[in-house]
């Protein structure tokens, strides 16, 4: 990280009231690489990561930035989320953290504001005042992009929303669209394989239900507790699969490899405790204690409330149906507030995205790999000739904007070309 050099701005608390609190500030931290930069007098451009719900010092390898910077002549900018890393109100993440009422500024809206804030404010600094901005954001961060080019489009000219499931909320996107995307990947990658997956449920139920069941699971799957309740277990199988499929389909064909490759007498439930097993290395027992986002929670408690389920029948997943009245009732007992199920839609819309977005949007790159469960929430079909989506068969969450390899597919190094030759013709545009 010798190029990047830290910063803070101090960033006001609430950019939409104007109560004595709204004033109050924090540090907001944002990393800067000049060493690349053509300048301001140049009109070089500025590339900019929206951060989105983790630790800013994690991106500061985002592949598609840094390694185009210098034919680019970019400079390259990060800016931390509001509520991660060292971006915290009120002092630090114990007071931050401490109940609603202090969490109540942790919303995407004022994140926006936040980026815009430092934009303007790094650009006047910087006598850049005519340097084109683009955009970066992955996951999260990738519907932060597009939503910030549509509701800042004076400050930006263009953003790259990469594996961003912005249609993954209300009605727009079937429920089980996400399950069905690691179920066809297991299928894809072993019809045996997906069928005892399906039905190891069932059979595990049986087994719950017999005299000494849960005992007799903990030891099959080698738990580093004794299971007491089946949903830890189930939890963390849905866990291992959504995110093998989500990130790593290597790890797909592995799973597979190793419910499959046990001898033709082993049960279902041991090929399953197999897999569980391979999972967990270099840990020598399953731990079914979950891992623990208390920013996250917070947001999906909040605003982003991604109706997923897996009604029977329709995936190989745990059979589950989204109900918002439990998930409310669990919200409220975190933080004692209430989701906004449908602010989402109303903030930044959704719901007939093409007729919308061509009437009034540009310049927005929206990439998904297929493989990639989170696609079936992402813009997948071109919407008007500025605003283009590149979908991969056979791509991953967010793979086009980590850092390239020599070995990367052609069909990889084509999808960042594609990428790459768009945002220069909005630089093009903007310089002309």
């Amino acid at each position: 990280m010798a190029s990047y050099e830290a910063y803070n701005y101090t960033q006001i608390l609430d950019h939409f009231g104007y109560t004595p609190e709204s004033y109050q500030t924090f540090p907001q931290r944002y990393f800067m690489d000049k060493s690349n930069w053509g300048g301001a007098q140049n009109n070089s451009p500025i590339f900019v990561w929206l951060g989105e719900e983790q630790d800013i010092t994690a991106d500061l390898l985002v592949g598609i930035m840094k390694e185009h910077a210098s034919n680019f002549k970019a400079l390259l900018v990060y800016i931390e989320h509001r509520y991660y890393g060292t971006s915290m109100p009120f002092g630090g993440e114990e007071a931050a953290y401490a109940n609603a009422s202090t969490m109540g500024y942790f919303t995407s809206t004022q994140a926006l504001a936040d980026y815009a804030t430092v934009i303007v404010d790094l650009k006047k600094t910087l006598n850049a005042e005519n340097c084109p901005v683009v955009v970066f954001g992955g996951s999260y961060g990738g519907m932060l992009a597009a939503w910030f080019r549509l509701k800042y489009p004076h400050i930006t000219i263009g953003a790259l929303a990469s594996s961003a499931p912005l249609l993954y909320f209300d009605d727009i996107t079937p429920t089980y669209g996400y399950g069905s995307v690691v179920t066809n990947d297991f299928r894809n990658a072993s019809e045996i394989c997906y069928r005892r997956i399906n039905e190891s449920w069932a059979m595990m139920d049986k087994i719950v239900s017999s005299p000494q069941g849960l005992l007799n699971l903990s030891k099959l799957f080698n738990t580093c507790q004794n299971i007491t309740d089946k949903s830890a277990l189930y939890d963390i199988l849905q866990d291992i699969y959504d995110n093998s499929a989500q990130y790593d389909y290597q790890l797909v064909e592995a799973i597979c490899g190793a419910i499959n490759g046990l001898p033709g007498d082993a049960d279902t439930v041991t090929r399953i405790a197999s897999a569980a097993k391979l999972t967990s290395l270099p840990l020598p027992c399953l731990n079914l204690s979950p891992m623990t986002y208390p920013g996250w929670e917070w947001q999906t408690c909040t605003e982003m409330v991604f109706p997923i389920s897996n009604p029977p029948g329709t995936t190989m997943l745990r059979p589950s149906v989204f109900d918002i009245n439990s998930y409310s009732r669990e919200c409220y007992s975190k933080y004692g507030i209430l989701p906004r199920q449908h602010w989402a839609t109303t903030e930044f819309g959704g719901h007939e995205i093409k007729r919308v977005l061509k009437d009034f949007g540009s310049n927005i790159i929206f990439s998904n790999g297929l493989r990639d469960p989170w696609s079936s929430g992402g813009v997948l079909a071109n919407i008007s000739e500025s605003i283009v989506a590149i979908p991969t068969e056979e791509g991953t969450h967010c793979q086009d904007i980590i850092p390239s390899t020599n070995d990367d597919p052609v069909w990889l190094k084509e999808q960042r070309r594609k990428e790459i030759m768009i945002i220069q013709k909005w630089i093009n545009d903007c310089n002309n």
